[in-house]
Parts: C-alpha cells; structure tokens; sequence
C-alpha cells in the first residue's frame, strides 16, 4: 500500500469515528431531554393534583367571611366613580333615598347593601357596551348612614360621634375610634340603649375596667343602631 493509499484510509477512519461520536452526542441529548419532559410531565401532574373538599368548603368559607365583613354601602353614602382614561364618565354621586345612583351612561344603578368592589365591576359591565375594556373604581367618600346603620357614642367620650356599623363591632372598637374617654368620664357608670325588636333595652357598662385594667370580660359584641352614653363623674 503507497503512501496515498494511506492517507485515503486515515481520512476514511477520521470520519467514521466523528460521525460515530455526533450520533452518540445526539443519542445523549435526546436521552437528557426526555428526562427533562418526563420530569416536567410529573411536575404537570403534581401541580394539578385537586384540593380535598373539606379544604375547599373551608376556603370558600373564608372568603365568604371576609366579603361579609366589607362595609356595604347605604343611602346617603356619597360614591367616587373613577373609570380609568374616560374623565367624562368619572363623578362622585349620592346615594339616593330610594338605594340608586345615576351615573353618566348609567341611568340607574341598585348600590345599597353591596360592596364598593360589587358596584365597581357592576359598572364595567354596563360601561362594556360603550367603551373598549373598562377600568372602575369606587371608593365612599361620606358616610350618611341612616341611625340605624351607625353606633352613636354620646357624653364624656373624647370625639363623641356617629360611626358607621361594622359586623362583629366591638365596645373597645368604638372606644378606640372616639380616642377614650375624657378625664371626667364616669366610665364605670356608662348604659348601652339598644332596640331590641321596638323595645328599649338599657345594659350596663364598666368602661373603666375595660380600658384601664384591662378587663376583656367587660367587652361585648355591639349591633347596629345601639347607644353608648357615657355621663360625667360627680366630682
């Protein structure tokens, strides 16, 4: 065999073994990528394993709870609408006697006892048929809340006031929202007036040991339309 001859098998061998090693190359890639798209099946599967239903009763029951807890408009509210990029329809309205607004485009809307978030994607959709994808917000800007609706705190509190009825409003909530008592409140002496299905009922509080020793027994679940009146110290 000469010299060329060789060469030619030198070069020949050279090939094989390079193609030989791009098919062992591409063997290991595909060996990696279908492990990589087994394990991304698997973690498919785990992220859509379903929820127990005890779990989802409990979490549709918090959000439940927490919706309820929201405050709800009532008549005499005065209402901010802001659509976003249509300065023309934003206005702040009223919350007429009769539990409607009206609104640019909007001749009549049903707001009492829904939610800010509620009226907000009420408005978008009845804003759809007008305006490309619009964007609501609501927000109370005055409470006028019928006496029914409110916790009034009157005498020797340090803002006496009406303040609108929350669920699960407690005594030292509406203390705290008044800034305490005065330095001649007789907080042991307070009453609570509460309507009681048309009849009067008249509880005793002991607001001192409430605030001042710290006394939580003293506290108490207040409803709407209840009465806080705290009278003077007699010296």
């Amino acid at each position: 065999m000469n010299k060329w001859n060789m060469l030619h098998v030198a070069i020949g061998v050279g090939l094989i073994g390079f193609l030989l090693a791009g098919c062992n190359a591409t063997s290991q890639y595909g060996t990696t990528m279908a492990k990589h798209l087994s394990h991304q099946e698997q973690s498919d599967e785990i992220s859509t394993i379903s929820v127990p239903e005890e779990g989802m009763a409990l979490l549709e029951s918090s959000i439940d709870e927490a919706s309820d807890s929201k405050y709800r408009v009532q008549v005499g509210d005065s209402l901010n609408i802001f659509v976003w990029r249509n300065q023309e329809l934003s206005v702040t309205v009223p919350v007429r006697p009769d539990g409607y607004i009206s609104i640019p485009l909007v001749d009549d809307l049903l707001v009492v006892g829904v939610t800010t978030t509620e009226i907000a994607r009420q408005i978008e959709r009845l804003l759809q048929s007008f305006i490309k994808f619009p964007k609501v917000t609501v927000m109370v800007m005055n409470f006028g809340s019928t006496y029914s609706q409110q916790v009034r705190v009157i005498g020797q509190a340090a803002q006496p006031r009406a303040l609108p009825y929350k669920k699960d409003m407690t005594l030292l909530d509406v203390l705290i929202e008044v800034g305490g008592l005065t330095e001649f409140a007789a907080g042991n002496r307070a009453v609570l007036i509460r309507d009681d299905s048309g009849r009067q009922q008249k509880l005793d509080l002991q607001l001192e040991d409430l605030i001042e020793k710290g006394d939580v027994s003293k506290n108490m679940i207040l409803k709407a339309g209840d009465i806080v009146i705290i009278p003077e110290s007699y010296f």
